[in-house]
């Protein structure tokens, strides 16, 4: 089984599991192409080269990239880091041009580079994202292509029409549709199925066809319910009521339509078995695999690696800072002696700082691979940012009244959750959703208070606590900041237990109402991270070395290099 490819005459990623699933709109025969699409995991990522972000091209053909993944094996680098493993330069192949002259990209180098990041970004798409499939998508009917399609389509297919009521029936497109039915219920069948495959070729005979034309004696509605019958064989069971519907059409020209609209489907069907079947398999040998294409993109595009260093260089000067702030409160503290920094310490710090970033800016090189999920995690953890201010604001101001109430932290995010979503874009004006759950939790204490016969609060009181939420929103909130900051100690430890360690640190004060969400997200979050140490250990190791230990002599380094 081959790792998939996308095909450059095609909208949609293919497939080729042992027969070829070729894309959308690739056709051989005479009828339009369809326009069955995809979710491409790779069409929003660029190639950073020479400070340009350059769109991919479809370009490629991968059998050499199965036939590497097959040979490899799983393989994992140690996330651990010491001062010794960075005095060592760990990747044979230099990681760090930012002192190199510039370097002329030819077209080629261009097509390789991003040869090699398509199967890169799409085989870590497949291996660690479950849910990815592959969809049938059409154009929107309003749209000018979706207007173009249809005007297209429907002139072909009344042409074709057209033909078969001459007299005599004129044969040749019809025949051609046949071949080209023939050729994807072939693709179809597994290596092995050779009766249904001589099958198929005997009565999808297309010089046997043409010859019947020529004594007008062609049966197309016995063709047409051969072929439904074998495509109620081949098909998913999600496609048996598309079959009946097949059935029972009874015009020609709209059944042969509607054939060619479920193969289709079919197609996506087999497409997406594929993926499930390589999964595992992929997996398997993710770490070694994602590593050595990223070293063919390194090969291919020198500078590769600069925004990854920048990275890295921006957090070794946080730690700096950090330590220097230390220094200066610390009246005892010898200024003179150079401060040590763990470049474990440094790799976690900017990992924390992926949960903050602004993604208008291009993410390093390394993750990009994980940017979506990044993001992801980001929006959810400012989400559970509110809802922990919220909680910890009226737990302070109403906590008495709400005491004896069991299950209010878990109204309070039915409240909040709801009026919360969408808060990441832009048109969300989040001082209004804050305004609406401070009079909603108004609304639940005093509703709680009634019917234990207990007095509501005041309208100060009430003011009050709307007016703390809704002052959320300001920039160095206090309490904003404090439960930011508690977050991110959380994540802090989580990043530093040990990779076998599967129970979870302890959760910090305030954030007891979110606890369930922060270990979900966490544990995303901390897999994310350990699998990018994993596979990029070496290339973080090349960097950190130069970064924060320039002094240590290049022959040691190499003699380090050769003994690990």
């Amino acid at each position: 089984m081959g790792v998939p490819e996308e095909d450059t005459n095609s909208p949609g990623w293919v497939f080729k599991p042992g027969g070829a699933v070729r894309g959308p709109g690739e056709r051989r025969g005479g009828r339009p192409g369809g326009t069955a699409g995809s979710d491409r995991p790779g069409s929003r990522l660029l190639l950073q080269l020479k400070g340009i972000r350059m769109p991919l091209n479809d370009d490629q053909n991968s059998d050499s990239d199965s036939s590497r993944l097959s040979e490899s094996t799983a393989a994992s680098s140690d996330s651990e880091y010491s001062r010794q493993s960075f005095n060592s330069d760990s990747s044979s192949k230099p990681s760090s041009p930012a002192s190199s002259p510039p370097k002329v990209i030819t077209f080629d180098e261009l097509m390789a580079a991003t040869r090699n990041l398509s199967n890169w970004t799409l085989a870590h798409e497949i291996a660690v994202n479950a849910n990815f499939c592959i969809k049938h998508e059409d154009f929107p009917q309003n749209s000018f292509a979706g207007t173009v399609k249809q005007i297209v389509h429907k002139a072909f297919w009344d042409h074709l029409e057209s033909e078969l009521n001459e007299d005599p029936p004129e044969y040749e497109h019809a025949i051609k549709l046949f071949e080209e039915i023939k050729e994807i219920l072939l693709s179809f069948l597994t290596p092995g199925a050779n009766r249904i495959h001589n099958q198929i070729c005997e009565v999808l005979d297309t010089d046997l066809i043409r010859q019947q034309a020529e004594h007008n004696a062609v049966d197309i509605p016995g063709l047409a319910n051969y072929i439904i019958n074998t495509m109620a064989k081949l098909c998913a069971p999600v496609r048996d009521n598309d079959i009946k519907q097949l059935k029972a059409t009874d015009n020609i020209v709209e059944l042969l339509r509607q054939i060619f609209h479920v193969l289709d489907l079919m197609k996506v069907d087999m497409a997406n078995y594929t993926i499930k079947s390589l999964r595992p398999y992929l997996w398997h040998n993710l770490v070694d695999y994602e590593r050595t294409k990223f070293q063919e993109i390194l090969e291919e595009t020198p500078s590769a690696l600069n925004l990854t260093t920048e990275w890295i260089k921006e957090s070794i000067e946080d730690e700096l800072s950090s330590i220097s702030d230390e220094s200066s409160s610390s009246p005892g503290a010898d200024s003179s002696s150079k401060p040590i920094i763990s470049p474990t310490l440094v790799l976690n710090n900017g990992y924390l700082k992926l949960l903050q970033w602004d993604y208008c800016k291009t993410i390093p090189e390394t993750l990009i691979t994980d940017e979506v999920r990044l993001q992801e995690l980001r929006e959810k953890l400012n989400q559970l940012k509110i809802i922990a201010c919220i909680s910890l604001i009226t737990n302070n101001m109403v906590g008495a009244a709400i005491v004896d109430v069991p299950d209010f932290a878990d109204q309070l995010k039915r409240i909040s959750v709801p009026l919360l979503e969408g808060m990441n874009k832009k048109s969300f004006d989040l001082k209004e959703a804050l305004n609406a759950i401070g009079v909603q939790i108004c609304s639940k204490v005093n509703k709680s208070l009634t019917e234990r016969g207990l007095p509501t609060l005041s309208e100060e009181m009430q003011s009050n606590l709307m007016g703390q939420i809704a002052h959320i929103v300001e920039k160095n909130n206090p309490v904003c900041s404090l439960i930011d900051k508690r977050i991110q100690l959380f994540l802090r430890s989580l990043l530093a237990l040990p990779g076998v360690q599967k129970c979870m640190p302890t959760m910090p004060g305030g954030l007891s109402v979110i606890q369930a969400e922060m270990e979900f997200v966490g544990s995303q979050y901390a897999s994310i991270v350990n699998f990018n140490k994993k596979v990029y250990g070496p290339f973080y190791a090349n960097i950190l070395r130069k970064l924060l230990f320039p002094e240590a002599p290049i022959e040691k380094a190499e003699a380090e290099t050769a003994g690990n």
